[in-house]
């Protein structure tokens, strides 16, 4: 099966094929992470809010 492809044709369409797939994800990815950060400070605020209450 692998006999009519190259070395190099291989590893350019592997290439291809992962950067193909990050560029798909990549809105998830984003949003991942702005729900990270969000959570993050609230989280901080939470704390701040507590230690003001004690």
């Amino acid at each position: 099966m692998f006999g009519r492809l190259t070395g190099p044709q291989l590893l350019f369409a592997s290439i291809l094929g992962i950067a193909g797939g990050m560029y798909i994800y990549q809105p998830i990815f984003e949003q991942y992470s702005r729900d990270q950060k969000e959570l993050k400070q609230k989280m901080k605020l939470a704390q701040e809010s507590e230690e003001k209450k004690s």
